[in-house]
């Protein structure tokens, strides 16, 4: 998909404005000593939002105004809410949110995002391992509902907390991730499907290696701290005050919730 090849090239770049509203980087380039230096490809960098940058690759030329992206806004099939209402619910600017809905729009016309469409955008951006499990788990964390397809202000809702939120919003939002049958709880083999669904994507050619039992160790590591009464379940509040105490934890925890 040249598309995405394209995308990739630039993958250590930023395709939004960052939080305090500075220019994203298109070319994924950075510039050091005023010469332009590509970026190494290595596992930090891969993992960067793959879903912001697969809607923003299929946005419209940047030539439409506000009254164009709020005139589409209302002709899908399924209408999201107005551009006001998005950006009080989120952490993202209008012009980001008009970008975000004009490459989402392309990919989806129908206003839906189902699982199939997960598993090719994952595809794409790792193609050097296999995405599909990920993207399933990634999926049904999106898909709060169960319904089988994600509205586009639930998927930008879901970005926000992602790229903008706190560190508490972030911690929830990956316990929901873990939390695979959604019944409150993470168990070990829960833990462990994403570990492993995570180290399958990434594939053998990563910078640095992966060794073939990385998951099953990181699992181990966390859960014997993260389960503190020993009742072999993981709950939110546990999860939460042992990520933000341990500095080890977030940053593992960092690196595994940027695969998005």
């Amino acid at each position: 998909n040249p598309k995405a090849v394209d995308v990739l090239k630039g993958v250590d770049g930023g395709l939004l404005p960052d939080a305090n509203g500075r220019d994203g980087d298109p070319s994924g380039q950075k510039e050091s000593d005023g010469k332009w230096q590509k970026p190494r490809i290595s596992r930090k960098s891969l993992m960067k939002c793959c879903l912001v940058k697969w809607i923003i690759a299929s946005a419209a030329p940047q030539g439409s105004n506000s009254a164009d992206s709020d005139l589409e806004l209302s002709m899908v099939r399924h209408q999201p809410e107005g551009l006001e209402q998005l950006q009080a619910q989120t952490k993202f600017t209008r012009k980001e949110l008009q970008s975000l809905y004009r490459g989402f729009k392309n990919e989806c016309p129908s206003g839906l995002v189902d699982e199939e469409t997960f598993k090719s955008i994952y595809s794409q951006f790792f193609p050097q391992g296999d995405a599909t499990t990920y993207a399933h788990f990634l999926f049904n964390a999106f898909d709060m509902d169960r319904n089988g397809s994600i509205r586009f202000e639930d998927f930008v809702i879901g970005l926000s907390v992602l790229l903008r939120g706190s560190v508490t919003e972030k911690l929830r939002w990956a316990f929901n991730l873990y939390d695979i049958n959604k019944d409150g709880y993470i168990t070990k083999e829960e833990m462990l499907a994403i570990m492993k669904s995570i180290y399958d994507m990434m594939g053998r050619y990563t910078f640095p290696c992966v060794k073939d039992d990385a998951a099953f160790e990181h699992v181990e590591k966390f859960f014997q701290k993260m389960d503190r009464n020993r009742d072999g379940v993981v709950t939110i509040d546990e999860f939460i005050e042992t990520c933000q105490k341990d500095e080890n934890i977030m940053s593992s925890m960092q690196l595994f919730e940027n695969v998005i």
